[in-house]
């Protein structure tokens, strides 16, 4: 399967996460607001890395065949090089693993060497200076700002320093990498976020729990828009 394209590095994306949405019907839903979907962020979690589990990649399969977007694949798993090319396979285009596992330049290398757009992920508490030195070898830095494993939590605002830190030295090395940011996003943080240096912004509760998820997802893109510097 040829990767969706993920467009140019830099620009302002709306990821809607589907751990927010119905998963009774889940393709019903990813179609309801793909007219405001940039990415689609799909969280895997495997109850050992994060206190929770969510889905692996036969959902990524035949969520596939509903969506053309660009599969953002947020790997929060202690083995991730251990599902890599299942996926692939399964039709993700791009896979991000969390530093904190370690092992970053083996994973960034094999998610690399499968056709993957590779992203790495650091946690709330975790210090720009782990991910600092792989800058060069991503093509995303997820930068949580809530601690993974489950939806709806609150923003944490301290995290926009690391974003910031992040945002100076991918611009001052000239770099083709997104800023991700992943929890508590909604329309009054996400311009906070952008104006921090995110450009993508992932969302599951404030588009999925709304009652008309499109309208949320469209707000939340011109809320984001009041924050680009």
């Amino acid at each position: 399967m040829t990767a969706t394209d993920a467009g140019p590095a830099g620009a302002l994306r709306i990821a809607p996460s589907i751990l927010g949405a119905d998963f009774g019907s889940l393709a019903s839903a990813v179609r309801e607001i793909d007219a405001e979907t940039d990415w689609l962020h799909v969280d895997v979690m495997d109850g050992h890395f994060v206190p929770n589990v969510s889905i692996g990649p036969p959902v990524v399969e035949s969520l596939r065949r509903y969506s053309p977007r660009f599969f953002d694949c947020h790997l929060m798993m202690t083995d991730p090089g251990r599902y890599l090319e299942a996926f692939k396979k399964a039709g993700a285009d791009g896979c991000t693993v969390h530093v904190e596992v370690g092992g970053s330049a083996s994973l960034i290398n094999d998610a690399r060497s499968l056709g993957l757009r590779v992203g790495l992920a650091a946690n709330p508490d975790t210090p720009f200076e782990m991910v600092a030195p792989f800058l060069g070898d991503i093509d995303l830095l997820l930068l949580m700002t809530v601690f993974p494993g489950f939806g709806g939590q609150s923003f944490m605002s301290g995290v926009m320093t690391k974003v910031s830190e992040a945002r100076r030295e991918i611009d001052a090395n000239q770099l083709d990498v997104d800023i991700e940011v992943d929890g508590g996003i909604d329309v009054v943080t996400a311009p906070v976020a952008v104006g921090a240096g995110a450009n993508v912004l992932v969302a599951g509760s404030a588009i999925f729990s709304r009652p008309k998820p499109l309208d949320a997802a469209r707000a939340l893109r011109e809320a984001a828009r009041t924050g680009l510097r």
